[in-house]
């Protein structure tokens, strides 16, 4: 892992530094491999108060957590404890279905290279900036909806087990979730 740390309204020591790397660091024992991503810290203090943001972006997984606090020490190590549970939560989904359904061995479908989108000469309005080329996995709505929220992306394209269509979940504008099933 490569750590970007800064702080706002507070000074990045060298101690407060390897206290975070340190205690980051454990997440690694989560994963096979460890991940080669970076991991982004913003430090903060606002009347008093201290805040710790950590994002790690994944390829199949982005891991938030952002943690209030009097004392800086305390929020770090809550925020990497909100981290773990936000780790084993997801293995733990990922594991009863792969149980349940007999689904692939891994559960995200993998993005392959972007193609460059080539403008269209008859219309200059309409122009496809970027294309991206997947797998669909067979897996439930529910499944698709977690992976979804891990993403952090709006809508998610999938095969749905039961039926062997394309469907497409999103998140709606009040927050729930949506389904798209097209009509046999």
């Amino acid at each position: 892992m490569k750590f970007n740390i800064r702080g706002e309204n507070i000074e990045v020591t060298g101690a407060i530094r390897d206290y975070v790397e340190k205690k980051i660091s454990k997440l690694e024992r989560y994963f096979n491999t460890p991940p080669a991503s970076d991991v982004h810290v913003n430090l903060s203090v606002y009347n008093d108060e201290q805040r710790i943001e950590v994002t790690i972006p994944m390829t199949n997984l982005l891991l938030r957590g952002e943690v209030q606090h009097l004392d800086l020490y305390a929020a770090i190590d809550l925020v990497v404890d909100k981290l773990e549970r936000q780790i084993r939560k997801h293995k733990t989904k990922i594991n009863r279905k792969i149980r349940q359904n007999g689904a692939p061995k891994h559960a995200f479908a993998k993005m392959e290279k972007e193609a460059v989108a080539v403008k269209d000469e008859t219309d200059d309005e309409l122009e496809i900036v970027r294309t991206k080329r997947f797998n669909l996995k067979p897996m439930d709505p529910e499944e698709a909806i977690l992976q979804m929220d891990m993403l952090g992306h709006e809508f998610f394209v999938f095969t749905n087990d039961k039926s062997g269509e394309s469907n497409v979940v999103y998140r709606r504008k009040d927050g729930k979730y949506g389904l798209i099933e097209p009509v046999v």
